[in-house]
């Protein structure tokens, strides 16, 4: 099968949220030794635990990985893993994932919140993009365009939670992630909601309601700060431009694409034949001649 150039685009996290859909239909236990990793699935209704510092209710029809399932699973896709990552959401009946990380830099000051320039920061976005395709280019890549905002930042001083979404496009076709920050007292949990862009207007309203069953574990919300707690040496426009990272090197929301190309780019496109090899790797529970046809044939 050939692989678009669109479907190309989505990195191999979109792969394992694909991995995840399917793990629900099969073992999760491997029977044949140590040598395959054993991964917890929780389905929905449940509380999915992210790490110690937060939870989220996952509905029926929802399936969750928590941290170091996930982290394995990265790994075994030959992966960067930063050690942040708190687990994978994926709705059963649809094709769109949900990512958490937790970030530890701190509290977070809402200083900028009547202030948060949305011109200025695409055009720092812009910048950095520039800086990236350079990286590109060198590694004999397309080149990706910010073409400006599906969603400019929004900052709500209610819940503390910070949202945005930048459309870009490569070789003419869209590519899209959109972005929330959820403040804590001691850090930022990360949330990317993965997503084709043309599904996005039908996706967010769902998971925004998703979202609604997030809560931070008493002791870790931005209202329980205290005097002596540490406090983040940015504010909420470095986080919008790629937190730690942009506050250090200023580079743009699709500057870790650069990294990405050049390691894993042929690995990408192997796209769904990807998702059935790894998927028999990891798990059994049917016979390898029950399994071939699935491996071969399209989905």
């Amino acid at each position: 099968m050939r692989t678009t150039t669109k479907e190309m685009l989505y990195t191999k996290r979109i792969l394992l949220a694909a991995c995840v859909l399917a793990l629900a239909a099969v073992p999760l236990h491997a029977q044949d030794g140590e040598s395959k990793p054993k991964l917890n699935l929780l389905k929905g209704p449940a509380k999915a635990p992210l790490g110690n510092v937060a939870k989220i209710e996952l509905p029926t029809g929802y399936v969750f990985i928590n941290g170091k399932d996930y982290r394995s699973l990265l790994k075994a896709e030959g992966e960067p893993v930063s050690g942040r990552e708190l687990g994978l959401l994926s709705s059963t009946n649809a094709h769109w994932s949900v990512i958490f990380s937790f970030s530890d830099i701190g509290y977070v000051k809402d200083e900028e919140k009547d202030n948060l320039n949305a011109d200025k920061l695409l055009d720092d976005i812009k910048r950095g993009n520039a800086e990236a395709n350079k990286e590109r280019a060198r590694a004999g890549n397309p080149i990706i365009e910010v073409v400006g905002w599906e969603v400019p930042p929004k900052y709500n001083p209610t819940t503390h939670n910070l949202e945005w979404a930048v459309r870009g496009s490569e070789e003419g076709r869209p590519i899209l992630n959109y972005n929330t920050r959820l403040l804590g007292r001691k850090g930022v949990m990360e949330v990317v909601l993965v997503v084709k862009p043309d599904s996005l207007s039908d996706t967010l309203p769902i998971y925004r309601d998703l979202l609604a069953g997030y809560s931070f574990q008493t002791g870790e919300t931005y209202a329980e700060y205290r005097q002596g707690d540490k406090v983040a040496k940015y504010g909420l426009g470095a986080l919008v431009l790629g937190g730690a990272a942009v506050g250090a090197a200023k580079l743009g929301l699709f500057a870790w694409l650069a990294v990405f190309i050049k390691k894993a780019w042929k690995l990408v496109v192997l796209a769904v034949a990807a998702v059935a090899s790894f998927i028999k790797k990891l798990f059994s529970g049917r016979s390898a001649k029950a399994d071939q046809p699935s491996e071969t044939k399209p989905v």
